[in-house]
């Protein structure tokens, strides 16, 4: 069944079912797109443009999310944390009147309770490893070690410094292993360096 989302396009930022994404929101049309969703369900599409210029087409899948905590500011800005819910994948954009986009959509049922082999498990977090310490990041590995599979996956595939291709990429693979797996290779990628000190990256 499709349902209609309002929609946050922003280039960089993907959202997982069961993470969370704090978001600053200063622009008109995106202050109305929220005070719309507080007045209603509460329910915001995070979807990546394909480009940066403004009304660009947007790639293929997003995720719904929903309004949790939320600082309504004096000037009209907004603080609001956004509760993943589900993934979609977008049919259309609408011809609409408000400020902001929206789209039809369908809503993806992803299967629950995902896990990986011991052996997966054990190779992202090898990869992962040896890709912090090259990028000089502190990691907290027994906090990490504790985290279930589709935490850990999901994300570090939100908060990964890769570009915006790759980002969804990671969000439209099909199930948590496949996107194991692109995430092994993605680091490894970007680990790799140009002229000993420039990042590869991918376009």
């Amino acid at each position: 069944m499709s349902t209609r989302i309002p929609i946050f396009p922003l280039p960089g930022a993907i959202l997982f079912p069961g993470l969370q994404l704090p978001l600053h929101i200063f622009e008109p049309r995106y202050r109305d797109l929220v005070g719309s969703a507080l007045a209603k369900d509460r329910l915001i599409g995070i979807i990546q443009p394909q480009t940066s210029k403004d009304r660009a087409p947007l790639y293929a899948m997003g995720c719904l999310g929903r309004i949790g905590d939320v600082e309504a500011l004096e000037d009209g800005r907004y603080n609001i944390v956004l509760d993943g819910e589900a993934r979609f994948r977008v049919l259309r954009e609408l011809d609409v009147t408000t400020t902001f986009r929206q789209v039809e959509a369908e809503l993806i049922e992803d299967r629950e309770g995902q896990t990986l082999s011991s052996v997966e498990r054990a190779g992202f977090e090898f990869e992962a490893r040896r890709f912090a310490d090259m990028q000089g990041y502190s990691v907290d590995w027994d906090s990490v070690s504790r985290l279930d599979d589709e935490t850990l996956i999901n994300g570090v595939s939100q908060i990964a410094p890769f570009d915006a291709a790759s980002k969804q990429a990671l969000l439209e693979a099909s199930d948590l292993r496949e996107r194991c797996e692109l995430m092994i290779q993605l680091m490894q990628f970007f680990a790799l360096r140009d002229d000993g000190d420039e990042i590869v990256t991918l376009q």
